[in-house]
């Protein structure tokens, strides 16, 4: 069952629910994917849908981080809510040990020894780290295996 699929049939769960919140996120997502369907006139496959629920969940954490300093726990807690109902349609998120492990493999195996070395480091692990670590978090890894 392809994500998209799956987000149809949870879509329909959702609504006989009546899980409101739950209803919105995954519309929210279909949104997203169906407008870069329709602008593009292509199907987006499993990758590219992980790549929009990232992107949807760097998003709500933006807007979380700006409701908490502008004193607005109500709007935070929400918005976090959102993002723990898009998470669940990522793979199983890499544990620390298990990223950087696999970076130190990739830096071995790239040659870099130095900071210098970071932009053919990140390329390679993004490609290899996509839909199971954050962008952050990968970046913060090379930093410190690298410095």
């Amino acid at each position: 069952m392809s994500l998209k699929e799956l987000l149809k049939s949870d879509l329909k769960a959702a609504m006989r629910a009546k899980e409101i919140v739950r209803r919105d996120c995954i519309r929210a997502i279909n949104t997203m994917i169906k407008q870069i369907e329709v602008d593009e006139r292509r199907d987006l496959d499993d990758a590219e849908v992980l790549k929009l629920i990232q992107r949807g969940i760097k998003q709500r954490m933006e807007a979380a981080t700006a409701y908490n300093e502008a004193g607005r726990a109500d709007l935070e807690e929400k918005e976090l809510g959102q993002v723990e109902i898009f998470k669940a349609y990522l793979p199983q998120q890499l544990s620390d040990e298990e990223l950087e492990t696999k970076t130190k493999t990739i830096i071995e195996n790239v040659g870099a020894s130095s900071m210098k070395d970071m932009g053919k480091v990140m390329g390679v692990a993004s490609k290899e780290f996509a839909g199971v670590a954050d962008g952050k978090r990968i970046n913060e890894m090379v930093k410190k295996l690298l410095g």
